[in-house]
This record gives structure tokens, sequence and C-alpha cells, in this order.
């Protein structure tokens, strides 16, 4: 049974899966919009969300968390030019846009996940 199971595993170990979240979140940040699969948009979605919501408080406790989190460049762009534009905002950063079309090589639904 996947009673209160948080987290997919994606096929990797934890610390693969760390950095394959860290690495599509740091591309997410720096352009802005990426494509990927739906199921890793849907659960990227979830781990950028938490931290723009903690870049908002504009603190440095908050950068610190940020910076351990995220590559150095990154880190500085959420904090400073991303999450200002969110101050108002109270959540629902990021879209997750289905594409119709799906990956040849294994059949997987492909999505862009973009800022709001």
């Amino acid at each position: 049974m996947k009673h209160l199971v948080k987290t997919k595993k994606f096929h990797r170990k934890r610390d693969p899966r760390r950095a394959l979240f860290k690495i599509l979140a740091h591309n997410l940040i720096m352009r802005g919009r990426i494509k990927t699969t739906t199921q890793r948009a849907k659960y990227l979605r979830r781990i950028v969300e938490k931290l723009i919501t903690k870049a908002k408080k504009n603190n440095l406790a908050s950068l610190r968390i940020l910076l351990s989190r995220l590559p150095k460049k990154s880190a500085y762009k959420l904090f400073y030019e991303i999450a200002p534009r969110y101050k108002e905002r109270r959540g629902g950063y990021l879209r997750v846009v289905k594409l119709p079309l799906k990956r040849i090589k294994d059949g997987a639904e492909l999505s862009f996940i973009e800022f709001v």
C-alpha cells in the first residue's frame, strides 16, 4: 500500500533524484520555461514554489537556504529578480502546460513548465 507516501522515486535513489531536480530547478529559473515530462514538471512545481515562498521573505536566512539547495547563480536570480515579482501573489507561481505530443522513444507525456 502506498499510503502517506509523498515523494515519487523516478527510478532513482535519493542523491541522484535530488541532483536531477536541482538541475531542473536551475534550468527553469535561468530560462523561465523548460520542456520535460509531465510527472517531472508536476514534482518540480512543488519544489520550486516552496523555494519562491522562502525567497519572498527577503532575509539572510532564506538566502542561505536557497544557496544550499540551488547553484549560486540561480539562487541569486531567484532571490533578487524572481521573488520580488511575486511579492503580492499568495501562491501558484508556476504553470504546467501539457503538450499534445508524446516522446517518441518511450511514449512519455511532455509538458512545458513556466512562470506565471
